[in-house]
């Protein structure tokens, strides 16, 4: 028997699956966060390297004939020192054919066999990726949270808070999305504010705490937007039109023209009820518009089609 490893390594879980020749998923591991921007080097790929080895049981990893790591923080590796420290945990596992990729190429795998497309994916941050031969040459915006990630659960965030600023500074009803946001930031006192000076304390507070905080934290008031939204308030639907634009924008920069290959949406921002996702549905309409499933799976299966070929059958859980 030979076998093949598909691992779906994040921010806050790791997750491997061995799979044999006919699609069979033989074993399972799982673990903490291993994305390397997020946690030290050796921390992750020893995360990374126990879910393989949990996926393993008893068998023998010389029997292993690929391997595919999908990684989110996948860009960390191009620093010589730390891929030597994810070498030597490959080493130590006893796997000589690992490949690492980005998360969001797994994650495209894990919604289609076309073998080229677009990923557009929005969570913490967002990114859109040109995939061909099932691999990511290209991508639209992706710069971060200081440049870029357009639409995401932070830039959600971030135009939340500035609505509750504006709303506070210029006399605004606090109603709706502003009082959900001073609630979630400031507690129950944020609620207290009916004065023009308690407006202006309340603002600073405001300020205070977002910047006090890592940046990426203005994520935790993006369902704040949603739930405004879904209940019709104006200035909630104005940044969820917004931020579907932009993705739907970024996803669009990604392909080329007249291009007609599937686009895989991905991320919290984008499945499930989310607001954002069905309105950038619509702006996508007229192409093949899929959602990422599971993205072990998805990495389990590029694993096996190179060690397997063409062809392989994708596979499932049992």
């Amino acid at each position: 028997m030979t076998y093949a490893i598909g691992v779906d390594a994040g921010g806050t879980s790791t997750r491997a699956a061995l799979v044999d020749a006919a699609g069979a998923v033989l074993g399972t591991g799982r673990g903490e966060g291993a994305n390397p921007n997020a946690h030290a080097p050796e921390v992750a790929a020893g995360r990374i390297a126990d879910a393989i080895t949990a996926a393993l049981g008893t068998r023998d990893p010389g029997e292993v004939r690929a391997s595919v790591v999908g990684m989110a923080g996948v860009s960390k590796l191009s620093d010589v020192r730390v891929a030597a420290v994810f070498d030597a945990a490959w080493t130590r596992i006893g796997l000589t054919n690992v490949r690492v990729v980005a998360d969001a190429e797994v994650a495209y795998a894990s919604a289609t066999s076309a073998p080229d497309g677009t990923v557009l994916v929005a969570g913490t941050g967002s990114i859109a990726g040109r995939i061909r031969k099932r691999r990511l040459t290209g991508t639209a915006g992706g710069y971060g949270w200081l440049l870029g990630d357009e639409g995401s659960a932070f830039w959600l965030g971030r135009e939340a808070v500035r609505s509750t600023l504006e709303a506070l500074g210029r006399g605004l009803s606090l109603d709706g999305l502003p009082s959900a946001v001073l609630a979630a930031a400031l507690g129950p006192s944020g609620l207290d504010v009916r004065t023009d000076a308690e407006r202006l304390a309340a603002a600073r507070a405001l300020i205070t705490t977002a910047n006090a905080e890592a940046p990426v934290r203005l994520a935790r008031f993006a369902p704040l937007v949603s739930a405004a939204h879904d209940a019709g308030e104006p200035a909630a639907g104005g940044i969820v039109a917004r931020a579907a634009e932009l993705l739907v924008a970024n996803a669009l920069a990604a392909r080329e023209p007249g291009e007609s290959t599937p686009v895989v949406l991905v991320g919290s921002v984008l499945t499930g009820n989310s607001p954002v996702g069905a309105l950038v549905r619509r702006g996508l309409s007229g192409l093949e518009v899929l959602t990422s499933s599971d993205g072990v799976l998805g990495a389990a299966w590029l694993a096996a089609v190179d060690a397997f070929g063409e062809g392989v059958v994708r596979p499932v859980f049992p």
